[in-house]
C-alpha cells in the first residue's frame, strides 16, 4: 500500500486537508444514523473542485462512495477521492465501494484510515491499487478514527466502547449524603450547559447504562432528550441483580420497548412477569462475586449491536466497571460545589476521579457555563490496527 499523496499544486497536503475534512463534516452529520456501520464521509474532487458528496446511513444502505459518485457522475473520472475510512471490498449489503471506484475511472483515493476489521482491513486499497488507482492514506488520521472508535471497539472484540460520564462537585464527589437529599428526587451538581452536553452524548450513544441504587435514590429517565433524529432509539439498560425496581419507577411507566434489564439467576420470576407486562425486556446473566457479571452484561449488549456504551451511574458500578478494567473512555464534569467528607465517592474502591485523570490519555479541557470538563482515554480502541506515519 502507497502512502504518497497525489501530485503537488492544487493537491498538496493543506489542500488533502481541506477536503478531507469536508468529508469529516459529512460523516459528522450521520451521528445517531449511522450504527451499527461506521460513519463516513466522501468527496469527489475534479480540477480542485468538489463536484460530489456523500455520506451513509444505514437505512439508505448505499455507501458514501457510491452516493458521492453518483452525483459527480461523468465527472468522477479522473478525479481524487477522499473518504474518511478505506473504501470496503467485500460483499455485505451492498457491492464493494473499491470496484464502484474502479468503474468510474477514479484516478487518486484518499483515505483518513485503514478499516479497523481485521477480516478486511487493506483489501481495498490492495484492490484499488489492483486496478490502477493511486491510493494515499493517513490525511486526517486521528480525527477520522475518534468518530470511529466505537465501531473499532465492536468490530474487533464484539464489545461496545464504554465510556464512564460523571458530574462531580469540585472535590472530586458524586453526590451529597443520603440524608441531604430527597429520595427518588435527582440533585443536580452541574449547571444546565453540561447538562445539555450530556443530552449531546447520549444521542451520540446507542445505549445508556446505570444501576438500582441511581434509579432508586435519582429516579432517572435517561432518555435523548436532543430532539435530534436517530434511527433506532437510545437503549436504557438498568443492571438490577434481584429486580427491585419499582413498578412506578419512571423507567417502568416510559418504557416504549427501549429499556432492558439485566439481572442474575436468584430473580424472582413474578418480578420478571410484572416487568415483561410492563414493556420491559428482562435478561438474565451469570453473578460474579455476588455482582452481575459486567463482562457478560457488555457481550450481551454487543450482540445487540450496542457500539457506542454510555455508563451514567453511582459510585459502586463506577468503581466495578473501572476495576474490571471494562471503561475505555472517561468524561468527569467538575462543578464550583464543594460537597466535603461523608459525600458519595466517585468510584467505590477505586479513589477520587483526580487519581483516574492521571490515568487518562489524549485529554481535552472544556468549560461549560461555569463548570469545567476533563475528558480522555484509558484505551486506545484502535491500538493494533496499521497505522500510517504515527498517526494513529
Amino acid at each position: 500500500m502507497t502512502s504518497k499523496r497525489p501530485p503537488t499544486g492544487d493537491f498538496r497536503q493543506k489542500i488533502d486537508e481541506e477536503f478531507m475534512g469536508q468529508a469529516l463534516r459529512l460523516a459528522r452529520a450521520t451521528v445517531g444514523l449511522a450504527a451499527p456501520n461506521p460513519q463516513v464521509g466522501c468527496v469527489v474532487v475534479r480540477d480542485g473542485v468538489v463536484v460530489g458528496e456523500g455520506a451513509h446511513v444505514y437505512e439508505g444502505r448505499t455507501h458514501a462512495e457510491v452516493l458521492a459518485l453518483a452525483r459527480a457522475g461523468e465527472r468522477a473520472r479522473g478525479s481524487a477521492v477522499y473518504v474518511t475510512l478505506e473504501p470496503c471490498n467485500h460483499h455485505g449489503r451492498t457491492r464493494p465501494c473499491a470496484e464502484a471506484l474502479i468503474a468510474a475511472g477514479v484516478r487518486w483515493v484518499v483515505a483518513a484510515t485503514i478499516d479497523p476489521n481485521p477480516l478486511v482491513s487493506g483489501e481495498g486499497f490492495a484492490r484499488l491499487e489492483a486496478g490502477g488507482v493511486e491510493v494515499a492514506v493517513g490525511v486526517l488520521q486521528r480525527e477520522a478514527r475518534a468518530m470511529n472508535d466505537g465501531f473499532a471497539q465492536w468490530i474487533r472484540t464484539g464489545r461496545p466502547m464504554v465510556t464512564l460520564k460523571a458530574a462531580l462537585s469540585v472535590d472530586g464527589m458524586l453526590a451529597p449524603p443520603a440524608y441531604a437529599r430527597t429520595e427518588r428526587r435527582p440533585h443536580w451538581i452541574t449547571g444546565l450547559e453540561a447538562r445539555t452536553e450530556v443530552q449531546r452524548m447520549r444521542h451520540a450513544a446507542d445505549a445508556v447504562l446505570t444501576g438500582i441504587d441511581t434509579v432508586l435514590a435519582d429516579d432517572p429517565l435517561l432518555t435523548d432528550r436532543t430532539g435530534l433524529v436517530r434511527r433506532r432509539p437510545l437503549l436504557r439498560v438498568l443492571l438490577d441483580s434481584r429486580l427491585r425496581i419499582p413498578l412506578d419507577s419512571q423507567l417502568v411507566r416510559k418504557a416504549e420497548g427501549d429499556v432492558l434489564v439485566f439481572c442474575d439467576s436468584f430473580a424472582e420470576a413474578q418480578r420478571i412477569v410484572d416487568l415483561e407486562a410492563a414493556g420491559i425486556e428482562v435478561v438474565r446473566v451469570p453473578g460474579l462475586n455476588g455482582r452481575l457479571d459486567l463482562g457478560a452484561v457488555l457481550e450481551a449488549l454487543g450482540k445487540r449491536e450496542i457500539l457506542n456504551l454510555l455508563l451514567e451511574c453511582g459510585s459502586e458500578l463506577n468503581g466495578a466497571f473501572i476495576a474490571g478494567g471494562f471503561v475505555d473512555r472517561a468524561v468527569l464534569f467538575y462543578s464550583q460545589t464543594e460537597l466535603g467528607e461523608g459525600s458519595m465517592p466517585f468510584a467505590a474502591g477505586v479513589g477520587s476521579p483526580f487519581v483516574l485523570e492521571q490515568s487518562l490519555g489524549a485529554v481535552t479541557r472544556r468549560k461549560f457555563g461555569a463548570d469545567s470538563c476533563v475528558s480522555g482515554t484509558l484505551r486506545n480502541v484502535w491500538d493494533g490496527v496499521a497505522s500510517v506515519d504515527g498517526l494513529g
